[in-house]
């Protein structure tokens, strides 16, 4: 591996830097029983979560019993408002993140954060959880952008900073992740304390995998 190689880092938000499971569940559940649904185990968010809020409250519902979707509608709209009040519910960064980020800044390494969660909540999210020197720029789910693993927000990012595909390195914890990295030619690594196991990283195109934080260092 060559040191220094890489100029950008982009990470995905949810399941890569911040634990946030709990929060996505909480506002899911809350939607749910105000159409008379049953809430579902945590757990369940680890698959369900990483798609954008739309294939969230679709399955979310479908697992709830509504297979038609009948309350698809009505179900979006309170999640989303539920969401805006209640995004920080329980989230806090995974341990080694933020050491992780000030290593990286201190190498002069910019840092973005590339999510499909809707876009004010992703700034929400980052703003109150991280120091604003450590983040160079934030991209969530708008309107115009096509969400992941669709390669073009990630392409805008790097345009951005004026850089190519081969001076970023893309990480993240789900296929969803690594099919956005491989689709914008950029080097893919998978963590293993997020939603998602190692062999569907593996078998979504991951060029390495870590288990903490610090071990990403290895790559700059």
């Amino acid at each position: 591996m060559i040191k220094n190689k890489y100029k950008v880092v982009i990470f995905d938000l949810d399941g890569t830097l911040a634990d946030t499971v709990a929060s996505i569940a909480n506002s899911v559940n809350k939607s749910l029983a105000l159409v008379n649904l049953p809430p579902l185990p945590i757990d369940v968010f680890n698959h369900f979560a990483g798609n954008g809020a739309d294939e969230l409250i679709k399955k979310s519902l479908k697992a709830s019993g509504d297979e038609n979707l009948v309350h698809f509608n009505a179900v979006t709209k309170s999640f989303r408002e539920i969401f805006e009040r209640e995004c920080m519910y329980k989230v806090k960064p995974f341990d080694g993140i933020v050491p992780l980020l000030q290593a990286l800044k201190e190498k002069g390494i910019k840092i973005a954060v590339l999510s499909n969660k809707i876009h004010e909540r992703t700034v929400d999210v980052v703003k109150k959880l991280f120091d604003d020197r450590y983040i160079d720029y934030i991209q969530g789910q708008v309107d115009g952008m096509p969400r992941k693993p669709d390669p073009r927000g990630a392409l805008n990012i790097i345009e951005k900073f004026h850089v190519t595909s081969k001076d970023c390195i893309y990480v993240g914890d789900t296929d969803t992740d690594m099919k956005t990295g491989k689709n914008a030619n950029m080097f893919t690594i998978g963590v293993l304390w997020g939603f998602r196991e190692k062999e569907e990283l593996v078998e979504h195109g991951a060029d390495a995998i870590v288990e903490h934080p610090t071990e990403i260092l290895r790559y700059f």
